[in-house]
């Protein structure tokens, strides 16, 4: 019974989901008014499937610059037109919602293509075309917390074609990560006397976990203890500032939601496997982290250890952010902006 009503609110989901998009306005992007300016929000096929990419830019002859976001299944398209622009001047910034993910989510995407593989070479697929497009010889490319998983296997791969790679809350051990993460929650809640916490984190124990309800419990109270996506352990804030994104139609921000965990779902077995301490020791392109000082949705400690640990003959930098947690680049924006700046300068061809 329980199968068939999961179904049942699929199919429902599904329904609701297509007469929305029957209805509301086609969405687009604000155009950009530089005579070089670029402003797109466009479909590409990576992969055999349709997948949608968002492109702005000030110049579209500067350098182009790729954001691989998290989740699995979490865009952040949506926020893009409030921390965005001050980017905008210095790349052409490239957001792309990934298969299975936002604006590319569809009910027909085959389920045994949600592979790490299969991400790395959609990924691929998207750089070579847009340094075809951009006539440009490499790319700068960011990845955030999922993000970031990607495209050090990316980058491992095809490091002739990165001028930088950034990662942002940085996956390094994911066995690891999710135990640190467990018991920083669970000490929090002692030491704040939060019974009801610690009624829920000893009934779900230390992971693994069976399902996708208990990693919710212990991520629900990461966020409150400020260690999750935010220091300050609030989601309202982007919350509005997502719904006004030009860019997303209401039938895309339920296709987010029913991404958000289709991506989880099918990709989870295989992220845990990750271990770069292992599987990448070393990186050929510069590498960046920028990594807020209480994180522990990829907890600090790990990314510093795979720091100090990682081979990258073309450099390596450590950029703390004292007050985020697992994103900097919402939380800091102004720091971060200036720090991939210098991270630009650093690297980038002068004339």
């Amino acid at each position: 019974m329980k199968r068939i009503l999961q179904g049942v609110n699929q199919i429902l989901l599904i329904t609701i989901l297509f007469l929305i998009t029957s209805v509301v306005s086609c969405a687009k992007t604000p155009p950009m008014r530089t005579p070089q300016g670029i402003a797109s929000l466009e479909a590409v096929t990576l992969g055999g499937v349709k997948q949608w990419i968002l492109i702005r830019g000030q110049d579209r002859s500067n350098p182009v610059l790729l954001f691989l976001h998290g989740g699995p299944g979490s865009p952040e398209m949506p926020l893009e037109h409030h921390f965005g622009p001050p980017l905008e001047e210095h790349f052409v910034v490239v957001h792309w919602d990934q298969r299975g993910a936002g604006k590319s989510w569809h009910p027909g995407l085959p389920k045994d293509s949600m592979t790490i593989e299969q991400f790395i070479s959609d990924t691929h697929e998207l750089v070579e075309l847009l340094r075809k497009r951009f006539g440009q010889e490499k790319i700068y490319l960011m990845g955030h917390s999922w993000g970031s998983l990607l495209g050090v296997r990316v980058v491992q791969k095809y490091p002739d074609l990165f001028y930088a790679y950034i990662g942002i809350g940085q996956c390094v051990d994911l066995k690891r990560n999710e135990e640190i993460s467990y018991q920083f929650v669970l000490e929090e809640a002692e030491k704040r006397g939060n019974q009801k916490a610690l009624r829920q984190l000893k009934k779900i124990g230390p992971p693994p976990y069976d399902n996708l309800r208990e990693l919710g419990t212990q991520r629900k109270w990461l966020t409150r203890f400020g260690g999750g996506i935010t220091r300050e352990g609030k989601f309202s804030p982007l919350i509005k500032i997502a719904i006004k994104a030009p860019e997303y139609t209401p039938a895309d921000f339920v296709k987010y939601l029913y991404g958000n965990y289709y991506g989880s779902k099918h990709l989870e077995d295989e992220v845990m496997t990750i271990n770069f301490l292992e599987q990448a020791p070393r990186l050929e392109a510069p590498v960046y982290f920028f990594e807020g000082r209480h994180d522990y949705n990829t907890p600090w400690e790990l990314v510093q250890e795979y720091y100090e640990k990682l081979d990258a003959p073309s450099g390596k930098h450590l950029v703390w952010f004292e007050n985020s947690a697992h994103s900097p680049n919402l939380e800091e924006p102004g720091k971060f902006v200036d720090e991939l700046i210098k991270a630009l300068e650093d690297t980038y061809p002068k004339d």
